[in-house]
């Protein structure tokens, strides 16, 4: 239908025509839809309206019975003019029609289906199963004998004994057959069994030949085999020589390269490492992580030991000091002398810090 109504597809057809072209053709889709479309025989169409079946007759109208002598000219022109308006009308459609536009190179167009022509059947049909079972077959009876109807009247005869058969005479024939074809096989036997024979013979010769030239192509093969091995092997051999004389040539260039770029740089790398202290004296090391911390160690002890023996010390002479002042305290407050001058008075407390402080002189310990 897109076909018949569409004219899109026509891209060489000026505009009025076209639009005259489509307007055309949606009228006539509309009246063929509306009176349903017939085939050119007047049969149904897929897309027809559903009519009733006209009745035609069953078998084709009768030839005339009277023909001209002669066709009639202005018959034979009406009719050329119809062929010729026919052929007219024909080329108009033709090139009127609505065509797709020319495939590309490489493709070709398809006729495509664009109508509906599936129907949906919306009504279930009701469906039962039902079985019967019907009576067994009787086995056909045999058939009787054909016996023909007798015919002719009987009637009889007497042959005596050698009247029709002779055997000395008649057994001739038969045994000379027989003979003949006995010797005849026998000679066809004899005649295949030498042809047996002599195929044997020339069956074990071609092996004896075969086997020869086996042997000779499997020591051809063998011997091309070690040639191709002893090739490949040497062709290895060749490039093993050549890889191991290249690494030599590439470690004898990294080598001589290598000892010239090192040469600058070996003592660069010895003067940075020295000075970072990556190199030591062994000795200096020694004394630096072992003894060192041990002599510090130690130190920090005898330290420790003469600062608490000092606190001991000056706590003693703090306390022994307090002591005497107390007791010449409670001495002048007993028995006071106004007569006796205080400073050229001796305190029987003044010396004894004197001997304490001697006495810390001669231990070597420093007074806070």
């Amino acid at each position: 239908m897109e076909q018949l109504c569409g004219t899109d597809m026509v891209p060489n057809i000026p505009n009025v025509l076209q639009r005259s072209l489509q307007s055309y053709s949606k009228q006539r889709c509309l009246s063929l839809l509306r009176r349903g479309q017939r085939d050119p025989n007047g049969n149904y169409i897929f897309s027809s309206r559903p009519r009733p079946v006209e009745t035609r007759s069953k078998f084709r109208e009768p030839p005339p019975e009277q023909y001209p002598a002669q066709p009639d000219p202005a018959e034979v022109q009406r009719q050329q003019e119809n062929r010729r308006r026919a052929i007219a009308r024909k080329r108009a459609r033709e090139e009127l029609r609505t065509r797709s536009a020319e495939a590309l190179r490489g493709r070709r167009h398809i006729d495509v289906q664009t109508e509906n022509y599936l129907e949906e059947l919306g009504d279930l049909i009701v469906a039962t199963d039902i079985e019967c079972q019907t009576d067994a077959f009787l086995d056909r009876p045999a058939s009787p004998l054909f016996i023909p109807a007798k015919s002719g009247k009987d009637v009889e005869t007497q042959i005596e004994e050698g009247e029709l058969f002779d055997f000395d005479r008649e057994v001739q024939p038969v045994l000379e057959v027989l003979v003949g074809k006995t010797m005849e096989q026998s000679l066809l036997e004899v005649m295949e069994e030498e042809e047996l024979a002599c195929l044997r013979a020339q069956q074990r010769a071609f092996e004896e030949l075969r086997n020869n030239e086996l042997a000779e192509v499997l020591r051809l093969q063998e011997q091309e085999r070690r040639h191709r091995e002893e090739k490949e092997r040497r062709i290895a051999q060749q490039k093993e020589v050549l890889k191991k004389e290249k690494e030599i040539a590439e470690k004898i260039a990294a080598r001589a390269y290598t000892k010239q770029f090192f040469s600058d740089l070996l003592p660069n790398v010895f003067t940075s490492l020295r000075s970072h202290g990556y190199f030591y004296d062994p000795v200096e090391k020694d004394i630096e992580t072992n003894f060192l911390p041990w002599l510090m160690v130690e130190v920090n002890n005898s330290l420790e030991r003469r600062y608490t023996a000092r606190n001991l010390l000056d706590n003693i002479i703090h306390d022994a000091v307090h002591k005497r002042l107390e007791m010449c305290r409670d001495t002048r407050s007993k028995s006071p002398d106004p007569g006796l001058n205080p400073r050229s008075s001796s305190l029987p407390g003044r010396t004894q810090p004197v001997r304490l402080s001697g006495l810390i002189n001669d231990r070597h310990v420093a007074p806070v």
